[in-house]
């Protein structure tokens, strides 16, 4: 690089620089947790890098992150000798953010009620820009390890939207930030508040953090000011513990609440903390967190979810999906192994034995504690299941080594439940009557047409329940959910409906099929009209007070599942259903009787029409023509 270069940042990241600084007034103070942050991340990567390539840490330094405030310079300063950045990596990191990211963000921010929302910015990896809340200038001189030239590189920018690149000069590798601090954020510049804001952000960051104050002199005295020496902490500012090497009884409450806010960024106390030390077959040690509520990270497409790994103290990365279930995702925390070697790929990660026997005793371990919380404090597994309950479903469909555990943990609204209130499989069954031999479920996208849904009508009249699967999730895992306690999971809009003893089903099937003879001019007169339209007609067992409903055959797609495939635009054949008639019902009867005059044919005609319309208005499909749907009902209450 040969000489100063003027760049204007990306539309986006204007965008940012201006949220950022507009938008969280409330919480400037973060910026140095995020400076600090990123300092640790790029030590953790010359480190990791070092493992492979000894000339990166030829110089074998003591990896370290220094703070220097110059009140008389109005300057503060955070370095640290990490692997540095070279100016294609400066103008990429600096001047441009992954588009995706940064849309995400700004979409979050503007949308977002509370102007307080720092949070926001560790979730999108934005957190250099944090800067600019307090900074009127920002200046960044990097040199990166393993670039032979030696030359170091100086990013600068007033975040007028426009920032400038040009060689500089850095004895060694590793990154320097200085902030040229605002007139009103002088406060930065006071040691006492600089140590307390570590303590509060970074305490368990895993490098020494060292204060170093450039006391203001007196203006008069110019020998002596050049003289003076700087007022340094001989100690760090920070613990450096990693609390999962530590007992979980040596650890406080507020110890976890700080590394958990370290690690997520998230200000909420988490919602339990699982700290584990295993021994045996394999050793690890881990602290997992369970969050308040689902983050705007969990929501986004592609994005990167799991535990952070350490193999004999240092940090091979973030974000390894595979120690973890794609249905734990959302489970903060790290693991740190002993029985891995140092050079781990994500790569070697995907079929190692010993990730395989971690991720299973992890899983294991976060499934009990849950069924612990479910058992003994409901309320708490409450708020975890109205945030998280959805992505635990998922693992039904595909952790069949833990279907139980999980089966157990899973909750669902009822027919007989209040508004807001969930039921699990085991409280289900705890409070079925003795003569019910199944549990019965119904699909459907909301909770107010699953109550009124006519297929539960002869079952609340005997006083069964019904589950209501009214999550979109649940339309997938009822595949999967045909077995609890030793109990059938039976679909009421689906197949036949076997209720009661054998001596009582037997007399019920008698009854229909002397009833079907008597309706059998009616029946035949329906299946004509709906040809094409329905499977078949036949009399039901399944309705008290509505005169019809549509059934799915036993292994058919019931409506639900179809309308949800065709909103997806997944291409789904014609599901034909079979049209179930009551024949205790006032209706039919008449209808009966009209079949049997001719004369009458063109008005049943238009009743079979009404009738079909309100079997899928029951299902809770569209009727197929609704124009004509209305007049009918208009001309019939004339």
């Amino acid at each position: 690089m040969s000489s100063k270069k003027k760049h204007t940042f990306k539309a986006e990241i204007q965008q940012v620089l201006d949220l950022v600084v507009h938008s969280l007034y409330s919480k400037k103070e973060i910026f140095l947790r995020e400076l600090i942050s990123n300092a640790s991340d790029a030590i953790d990567r010359a480190q990791y890098a070092g493992l492979t390539d000894k000339s990166i840490v030829a110089d074998a330094p003591a990896w370290k992150i220094d703070i220097i405030a110059d009140k008389d310079a109005g300057t503060l300063v955070i370095a640290d000798n990490g692997m540095g950045m070279s100016e294609e990596e400066l103008d990429e990191n600096l001047g441009v953010i992954a588009s995706s990211g940064t849309k995400a963000f700004v979409k979050a921010l503007q949308e977002k009620k509370e102007v307080n929302v720092p949070e926001l910015i560790g979730q999108f990896g934005v957190g250099f820009y944090a800067a600019f809340m307090v900074a009127q200038e920002v200046a960044v001189i990097s040199r990166r390890r393993g670039d032979e030239s030696g030359q170091a590189v100086k990013w600068s920018s007033t975040g007028d939207g426009t920032y400038t690149l040009e060689p500089a000069e850095r004895d060694l590798p590793g990154t320097t930030i200085t902030l040229k601090l605002r007139e009103d954020q002088q406060e930065y510049l006071d040691g006492w508040r600089i140590r307390e804001l570590v303590k509060k952000y970074s305490n368990f960051i895993a490098y020494p953090i060292c204060l170093e104050e450039v006391k203001a002199e007196s203006a008069e005295d110019d020998e002596a000011q050049e003289d003076a020496e700087p007022n340094k902490d001989t100690e760090p500012l920070n613990a450096m513990t990693a609390l999962w090497k530590r007992s979980k009884n040596d650890v406080t409450k507020e110890e976890y609440k700080e590394f958990y806010t370290h690690l997520t960024h998230d200000h909420q106390e988490p919602l339990e903390t699982i700290h584990l030390a295993v021994e045996g077959a394999v050793e690890f040690r881990a602290l997992l967190f369970l969050p308040r509520q689902a983050g705007f990270d969990l929501m986004m497409p592609n994005q990167k979810h799991g535990l952070s790994l350490y193999v004999r103290n240092v940090l091979i990365g973030s974000e390894f999906e595979m120690l973890l279930p794609e249905y734990l995702r959302f489970v903060k925390g790290v693991v740190d192994s002993s029985d891995l070697p140092l050079n781990v790929s994500r790569e070697m990660l995907q079929d190692d034995a010993v990730v395989r026997k971690i991720k299973s005793n992890i899983t294991g371990k976060i499934l009990n504690a849950l069924a612990e919380m479910m058992n003994s404090e409901p309320a708490q597994y409450k708020l975890f299941y109205t945030a998280f309950g959805r992505i635990i479903k998922e693992g039904l469909h595909s952790d069949w080594s833990n279907a139980d555990k999980l089966k157990n943990l899973i909750m669902f609204p009822s027919a007989k439940t209040e508004e807001g209130y969930l039921i699990s499989l085991k409280q289900y069954v705890d409070a079925m009557p003795q003569d019910q031999g199944a549990i019965y479920y119904l699909l459907s996208e909301d909770l107010l047409t699953a109550r009124q849904s006519p297929h539960l009508e002869t079952l609340s009249a005997r006083g069964y329940d019904v589950l209501l699967f009214v999550d979109p999730v649940d339309q997938w895992i009822a595949q999967s959910l045909t077995e609890f306690d030793g109990k059938k999971i039976v679909s009421v809009d689906k197949g036949d409906l076997q209720l009661g003893d054998e001596k009582e089903r037997e007399q019920t099937k008698k009854k229909l099929a002397d009833a079907s003879a008597e309706y059998k001019a009616l029946i035949e007169f329906i299946q004509g009209q709906l040809k094409g339209e329905i499977k078949e007609v036949r009399l039901t067992p399944r309705l008290t007070e509505s005169p019809c409903c549509l059934v799915a055959d036993e292994n058919a797609m019931n409506a639900s599942m179809e309308r949800l495939m065709r909103a997806m635009n997944q291409e789904v054949p014609k599901q034909l259903r079979l049209l179930e008639l009551n024949p205790n019902h006032p209706l039919i009867q008449k209808m009966k009787e009209m079949a049997a005059e001719s004369a009458l044919s063109e008005r049943l005609a238009d009743y079979v029409e009404l009738l079909y319309g309100q079997a899928l208005l029951g299902e809770g499909s569209a009727v197929k023509n609704p124009q004509r749907f209305t007049r009918l009902i208009s001309e019939l209450m004339v």
